[in-house]
């Protein structure tokens, strides 16, 4: 009897560890690029603006030059897209517009053409000024349709809330989290009004009033959001030499970068 017992556990230990039950396929460990550059991303700013969104452009392309430590990727840096054709702005997974958008006819046409044909984009604070003498009603649009309506000063923290905690722009971040002191635009109508736009990050309504020179007293405040007809993201955060300071808030720029390169329609670099 006790024979058969242990017959019938040897053939239920069999029949468990070959059909997989009970069993989890290992994960994968790793993904080793070697020589291979993944992918190439732009910076693209302008050194002609306020003192404070230059120091956040030259703070923004050491912080992205960083990451390519070990040739994982490739950046660039322009502060003129009319020098490029649209094959090769293509081969660009993104451009990353730190402190403002394009001016020229020549580089709004090229920007334009490369966002239709797939391109992708993070756009920082004043990359998505823009205003009645704007004259780009593309942009307005690709933005979510909201012109500026007016701002906080001085430059202060501010607290955010996360209003998609499953995106993977956001999933890996609190619930709450204090940034560092910006000057935080906020917009006419607001993007939440639009049904193209996601918003990912909000101003917390915990900060009304906020300002000690220019004070605002509430109204809703998108911070982070996305346009679902393209591969973009705007975040609003961009004024000034203090906006890396923050492990917190750095790592939703670099999830913001990894989440419009893994939507790259040649694929997504990661998973090669």
């Amino acid at each position: 009897m006790k024979n058969t017992l242990k017959l019938l556990a040897i053939a239920a230990l069999i029949i468990l560890t070959t059909s997989g039950c009970g069993t989890q396929k290992p994960a994968r460990q790793a993904n080793y690029a070697g020589s291979r550059v993944r992918f190439k991303a732009l910076i693209y700013y302008t050194e002609y603006a306020e003192e404070a969104h230059v120091q956040f452009a030259h703070q923004s392309i050491a912080f992205f030059k960083k990451l390519t430590v070990g040739d994982g990727f490739k950046v660039d840096v322009t502060t003129d897209l009319s020098g490029y054709t649209l094959e090769q702005l293509m081969e660009y997974s993104t451009i990353i517009s730190v402190n403002a958008a394009p001016q020229s006819r020549a580089e709004r046409e090229l920007f334009e053409k490369y966002m239709k044909h797939g391109g992708g984009w993070i756009g920082f604070h004043a990359a998505a000024y823009n205003d009645r003498n704007t004259g780009w009603p593309w942009f307005l649009e690709f933005i979510g349709g909201g012109v500026f309506k007016c701002n906080n000063w001085p430059p202060q923290p501010a607290l955010v809330e996360i209003d998609n905690a499953r995106h993977p722009v956001t999933r890996n971040l609190p619930k709450e989290f204090v940034i560092p002191p910006s000057e935080f635009y906020q917009w006419t109508p607001e993007p939440r009004s639009n049904k193209d736009i996601e918003v990912l990050v909000s101003f917390s309504r915990k900060n009304y009033p906020i300002g000690l020179k220019d004070i605002v007293y509430g109204d809703d405040w998108p911070l982070v959001w996305t346009n679902r007809n393209y591969r973009m993201i705007y975040l609003n955060m961009g004024h000034g030499d203090e906006e890396y300071i923050d492990a917190t808030q750095q790592l939703l720029f670099i999830n913001a970068l990894r989440w419009i390169v893994s939507r790259d329609p040649e694929g997504n670099p990661f998973d090669k």
